[in-house]
């Protein structure tokens, strides 16, 4: 593995942590992040690295009775052969959901948002309306018409020269201001600070 951290207290935090939640937790914030690096390398999905990390450390709690080294650095190998373990069996249930999908002729599906997370997403949007369109009205005229050309109604800047009669570096610009405005309204970018 590489880039691993200070390993020198990996198997005192172990042994440790079979009787004090802290040690786990400590050996945890030493080892997670270069866990997930690695795991990320290995199967080349975030998301996936993410779940196998929680799975990794898991199975590292559940397993501390088992766990003997004594030596620096022991505990590192111990939690890289768990986290080796994981992405094999990763691999094995893509594997498997792999071959029953062809054995069934189902096709192979892009990755659906569950109803929870989309839910979440619409709620947030729902609650950001009101204050977009607060912010979006105080814009003055030009530039609210030039964003609402741009970016509701999708045209380009030469088309946004024409319906408001003016050239398309002076479209740019309304619409270059009008993005700004929006986003100092909305606070979605920091203000400049004042001495």
């Amino acid at each position: 593995m590489t880039s691993s951290p200070p390993h020198h207290q990996d198997a005192r935090l172990l042994r440790d942590a079979r009787r004090d939640p802290d040690a786990f937790r400590d050996f945890y914030r030493l080892h997670a992040a270069w866990v997930e690096r690695w795991l990320r390398q290995q199967v080349g999905d975030a998301g996936l690295a993410n779940d196998l990390t929680a799975e990794t450390f898991a199975q590292a709690l559940l397993s501390l009775h088992r766990f003997r080294g004594t030596e620096p650095g022991s505990g590192t190998s111990w939690l890289f052969a768990i986290a080796r373990n994981q992405v094999r069996r990763a691999y094995e249930r893509r594997r498997v959901a792999s071959s029953a999908r062809a054995r069934l002729a189902m096709p192979v599906r892009d990755w659906v948002p569950d109803e929870t997370e989309a839910l979440d997403d619409r709620l947030d949007a729902e609650a950001l309306a009101g204050e977009i369109a607060a912010a979006l009205g105080a814009l003055p005229e030009a530039l609210r018409e030039a964003l609402v050309l741009r970016v509701v109604d999708g045209l380009d800047y030469a088309e946004i020269a024409r319906a408001t009669a003016t050239s398309e570096a002076n479209a740019r610009m309304r619409v270059s201001r009008g993005l700004r405005g929006l986003a100092d309204r909305l606070r979605l970018v920091p203000k400049e600070e004042t001495p």
